[in-house]
């Protein structure tokens, strides 16, 4: 009977003693988390004859390692033509980073933005409310924190883009 005892005593002890094991891995990884993520996003202020643009668009990214990152982003717009339209533009993007070399990222990101566009009413235009779906495939310079490049919506439409042109140059910030 005393050799259960011990048994089941040494049991408790290897189960309790994974179960810590187990909790100070995981401690250490949500720490570890933390040391991986990125901050950053773009501010934009347009203005001119009548016409104002403002917009802002936080995002975050997980580096995965000095190569392979992956991140989500905001972006809410407000544009406002005098006599002409006011609109609202607010949505999500995914974002996929790889650095082939350290000052070269390849980047891919998915955008989805709904359109709020009002008309005035003297113009008797039909107020428009869509999405706007695009696909980024970009090339940057990188240093540091700063990417400076180029990306291309595969998914331009003429129409319904938000954007003026598919070719966009960027700057990106994460710190």
């Amino acid at each position: 009977m005393n050799k259960k005892i011990i048994i089941h005593k040494k049991g408790v002890f290897i189960i309790l003693l994974f179960f810590g094991f187990n909790n100070l891995v995981q401690s250490q990884q949500s720490n570890d988390f933390w040391n991986h993520v990125r901050f950053g996003g773009g501010i934009g202020l347009g203005f001119g004859d009548g016409f104002f643009s403002g917009t802002l668009a936080p995002s975050a990214i997980y580096e995965f390692n000095e190569t392979v990152a992956l991140g989500l982003g905001l972006n809410g717009t407000i544009n406002n033509r005098k006599g002409f339209y006011k609109s609202t533009i607010y949505g999500g993007s995914l974002i996929g980073l790889m650095n082939v070399i350290p000052v070269l990222q390849f980047s891919a990101e998915f955008e989805e933005l709904r359109v709020n566009r009002k008309y005035d009413a003297s113009l008797n235009l039909q107020d428009d409310n869509y999405w706007s779906p695009a696909l980024f495939l970009g090339l940057g310079y990188r240093n540091g924190n700063v990417t400076f490049g180029i990306r291309y919506d595969v998914l331009y439409d003429d129409e319904r883009s938000i954007y003026a042109d598919p070719w966009m140059p960027f700057v990106r910030f994460y710190f």
